[in-house]
């Protein structure tokens, strides 16, 4: 006989616990992290601005060059193993194995802590060499500064990935602000102390790289606190089971094997997609059966396996702007420029990119969540589930970032004025702008894929576009200066996104109306960029009258927030009107979702 044993939980009284729905876990849980990303980017913002304020184009260049190779290292050492972590560990929760949750992420963080710290040494070491393939000499000290954050940030995502793939999206939104809070709090403190002291340029810019130090420490003791507490939880349910607040019914299923079957050695099948091992029961010789579990070897070489391609599809980001790393400079500097002019032009290119990060942040924050989520969907819900789960993810998305490049784009000058102090690099900046729609749907349909197992298409999309990226630097760079390079970003985000939405609807069989993908969103931005423009203005008439300058700062500031208000209004209005978000959507939505569906109803203008 094979027993099956099914979980039931149940209160007290004898009534069972209602689960809240996969989908409502999922809005919740982007929501969550969501949050966290806009909360953790706008700390961040702060590391850059007062960088390039504080310590000038130089420092500001230097750490630009560095700061790219070390999210590249970052991504190889820790972008695969976590999402493969949450992938098998929602996998063994949807199957009732939580004690092979368990044993992944000790696997997994054994293999993270050994992975920092040998890619910590070899970056140490190798500064020098690096140094000179960049060209500049000034950078080492910064590259080893940032070395030292590869001994704890590949554990803390690690840690992360466990809980994410429980849906558990808490530790990691409170590990993110902490992370950027001390992040920054350091960098800033650390950069005033070395100004003060007539520091030179490649001191202050690696002290200013100790802040991703310090906030990568203090992101893995918060998440190892969250670990502790969700043991100590675990101890006290399983008190509790012995008391018969879980009981446990058992199934007796018959089974029938042909002694020719009967064998000693464990057997093990694939599932249709061939995506997953599961472990199956074996007949020995003594009649009994049994569980054969995977080896710590085999779980290794399963999350490798999987962990190795869908690293090299997490390297879109960080591969374009280590492109414009080795591409950018040494063209400009082709075209009559010596090096420290190369390097403030290069400063001036880079002040878009935070700005495009906010929105690419909050994609890549809530990307973690449909790897799990596909993988449970695919195993409960079949075809149309998954179907459903990607066209709502790539809507969303598709949308945000369509309404970030219209608002970065129209209110461009204010927003430049705001954080820098001027205008320089304005037509960059709007053309680097265009980036965050063609990046935020890459990065979500390449998740979408990843967790239908189809982790290697995305890698090949984000070669695909580096070498557009390439290209299209070499030709437009000597031609429009650093607008060619923003605009050889945007064509080549775009291509990456084109080419992961096919393989996507090709899998899904999805067939979404051109009406829901282009004609709504377009009157959306539309309204929505007319809104910003005219408030914008219209603010600016405003201040004239009054007297003050629109190129002075705080007016700036007041003039972009006020059109970035009127713009994110319309876009709700209009969006909930033309039916691009719906009631349901909304009141998933925790706390603010329920009110804001019920306003927009007052209104007349939700559906």
């Amino acid at each position: 006989m094979l027993r099956l044993k099914a979980r039931i939980h149940m209160e007290g009284n004898g009534k069972l616990i209602k689960q809240p729905s996969s989908g409502t876990r999922l809005l919740q849980g982007a929501f969550i992290l969501g949050l966290a990303a806009i909360i953790s980017k706008i700390i961040g913002a702060f590391q850059k601005i007062p960088l390039q304020n504080l310590g000038g184009d130089g420092v500001f260049g230097i750490y630009n060059t560095v700061y790219p190779l070390y999210m590249l290292i970052i991504t190889l050492a820790a972008a695969g193993l976590p999402l493969a972590v949450s992938k098998f560990v929602a996998e063994q929760n949807t199957l009732g194995r939580p004690d092979e949750s368990r044993r992944i992420i000790r696997l997994s963080s054994m293999l993270l802590g050994g992975l920092g710290m040998v890619t910590a040494v070899v970056m140490y070491g190798s500064a020098p060499w690096i140094a000179g393939l960049i060209g500049n000499q000034h950078v080492i000290p910064s590259i080893r500064a940032a070395s030292l954050a590869l001994l704890c940030v590949p554990l803390m995502t690690g840690l992360r990935g466990y809980f994410q793939g429980m849906q558990q999206m808490v530790p990691t939104a409170v590990s993110q602000v902490v992370e950027q809070t001390v992040r920054v709090t350091v960098m800033i403190v650390v950069l005033l102390w070395l100004i003060r002291q007539d520091a030179s340029l490649e001191t202050v810019a690696s002290g200013a790289m100790l802040g991703s130090v310090a906030g990568g420490c203090a992101g893995l003791i918060v998440m190892l606190g969250f670990v502790y507490r969700h043991r100590r939880k675990e101890q006290a349910l399983c008190e509790k089971s012995l008391d018969s607040e879980v009981f446990y019914a058992e199934l007796e299923q018959p089974r029938e094997i042909s002694q020719t079957r009967l064998s000693a050695n464990a057997s093990r099948e694939r599932s249709n997609t061939g995506a997953v091992e599961h472990d199956v029961a074996v007949v020995g010789r003594s009649g009994q059966a049994r569980v054969i579990r995977r080896s710590n070897a085999e779980w290794i070489r399963t999350l490798l396996i999987y962990a190795i391609p869908v690293c090299l599809g997490s390297l879109a980001v960080p591969l374009m702007n280590l492109v414009d790393t080795f591409t950018v400079p040494r063209l400009l500097r082709g075209e009559g420029l010596d090096d420290v002019q190369t390097m403030v032009s290069f400063g001036i290119y880079n002040r878009g990119l935070p700005l495009v990060q906010l929105v690419t942040m909050l994609a890549t924050s809530l990307s973690v969540l449909f790897i799990p989520a596909m993988a449970e969907a695919r195993l409960k819900g079949g075809p149309e589930a998954v179907r459903q789960q990607a066209g709502l993810a790539l809507r969303w998305f598709w949308l945000i970032g369509l309404a970030a490049s219209a608002g970065l784009a129209v209110l461009a000058d204010p927003i430049n004025r705001m954080l820098y102090g001027d205008a320089a690099g304005t037509e960059a900046l709007r053309y680097m702008a265009l980036t965050a729609a063609g990046s935020t749907v890459s990065i979500i349909a390449a998740a979408l894929l990843q967790g239908l197992g189809a982790v290697r298409a995305p890698a090949f999309s984000m070669l695909a576009a580096a070498g557009v990226k390439v290209l299209l630097n070499v030709i437009l760079v000597p031609a429009l200066g650093i607008s060619g390079a923003a605009l050889a970003g945007a064509a080549a985000y775009m291509l990456a996104a084109g080419l992961n939405v096919a393989l996507l609807a090709r899998l899904t069989a999805m067939r979404p109306a051109p009406g829901a993908v282009l004609a709504k969103p377009a009157l959306v931005i539309a309204a929505m960029s007319l809104a910003a423009l005219g408030m914008a203005w219209a603010a600016e008439a405003v201040l004239g009258g009054l007297g003050i300058a629109a190129t002075h700062r705080l007016a700036a500031m007041g003039v972009s927030l006020l059109g970035i208000a009127a713009g994110a209004a319309v876009f709700v209005l209009v969006a909930a009107r033309t039916g691009l978000l719906t009631a349901a959507e909304l009141a998933a939505l925790p706390k603010l979702g329920p009110r804001l569906a019920k306003l927009l109803r007052r209104l007349r203008v939700l559906r």
